[in-house]
């Protein structure tokens, strides 16, 4: 009998190669689930359902018809700026949504995995996050996010929740790009970069945020995992790392501190994860910022 995974937010980025990577293994049925038609209906392996997350009655409908054993949630409203200013829409996708996901897995009897951010925490520090430690976000979208986190707690008793960082990889056409992919792209066109030089984070690629998930599927445990990269570099590092693996012009690259930069809505300065938590009890293994990009972009 073929276990059932329902992904939700799998036109996104993370939620597609999710989706396209589990599909590939013969003992699942997977269902991907978004607001909009399939983004690449050609896909293969899988069954797709067009929902909306923030309606109850659709999302029971859901939920009856597919009868998941897995739910994998990679839906958020996920830009900083415009969670800042339509914190009721934030509030709906990010937490109540949410909410009811964790509330329909629970009825259930299914496993809740909900993906989360290095941004419910302050930034206000030097050393790496582990699970353990309290967030502190500084920007509304990070509070959502953190609220979701304590939602899924509350009304799952059988969940994982996963915090990823600046996940970078290859966007099919039509999602949006990455640090990765904009500094690619600029360069190789002979375009300047501005790149902040001291916010910190821990890189991600997006197969090694695929290899975390898939762990937490048979773990037989709740709780926070971190699953992002084990080197922590500011956004510049990040920027200049990648003109280095690509040989690259990096004169191009001008780092700016935050102040200079003008973002309208403030990031935590340092937000880099540990992940001794998701090694030691995982077994996960995530690749090197250099054989990411190197995976992107093949000799």
């Amino acid at each position: 009998m073929k276990k059932r995974i329902l992904i939700v937010g799998s036109n996104g980025f993370t939620g597609r190669r999710i989706l396209e990577t589990l599909a590939q293994e013969p003992d699942f049925l997977v269902t991907g689930t978004s607001l909009h038609p399939d983004c690449c209906p050609q896909g293969s392996g899988y069954s797709f359902v067009v929902s909306d997350m923030t309606d109850g009655e659709a999302l029971e409908r859901l939920f009856d018809k597919i009868r998941p054993e897995v739910v994998i949630n990679t839906a958020a409203l996920s830009v900083t700026d415009y969670a800042e200013n339509h914190r009721d829409e934030a509030d709906a996708v990010n937490v109540e949504a949410v909410a009811r996901l964790a509330r329909a897995c629970e009825a259930r009897k299914a496993r809740f995995i909900h993906l989360s951010t290095d941004f419910v925490f302050s930034g206000d520090t030097r050393r790496l996050y582990t699970e353990e430690d309290v967030p502190a976000p500084v920007n509304y979208y990070g509070k959502t996010k953190w609220e979701s986190e304590k939602q899924v707690a509350i009304w799952c008793r059988n969940y994982a929740v996963v915090r990823v960082v600046v996940v970078y990889g290859n966007p099919l056409p039509g999602q949006h790009g990455n640090i990765v992919t904009l500094v690619a792209n600029r360069l190789r066109n002979g375009e300047a970069v501005r790149v902040v030089n001291d916010q910190w984070r821990t890189p991600v690629y997006v197969d090694d945020v695929v290899q975390g998930v898939r762990k937490l599927m048979d773990y037989p445990g709740n709780g926070i995992f971190h699953i992002c990269g084990e080197e922590c570099l500011s956004i510049a590092d990040i920027a200049f790392r990648v003109a280095d693996v690509l040989g690259l012009d990096r004169s191009l690259i001008h780092p700016v501190s935050t102040e200079e930069m003008q973002e309208k809505t403030p990031r935590p300065r340092f937000s880099g994860l540990s992940i001794e938590k998701a090694k030691r009890e995982l077994g996960y293994r995530p690749r090197t910022l250099e054989e990411g990009i190197r995976c992107m972009f093949p000799e």
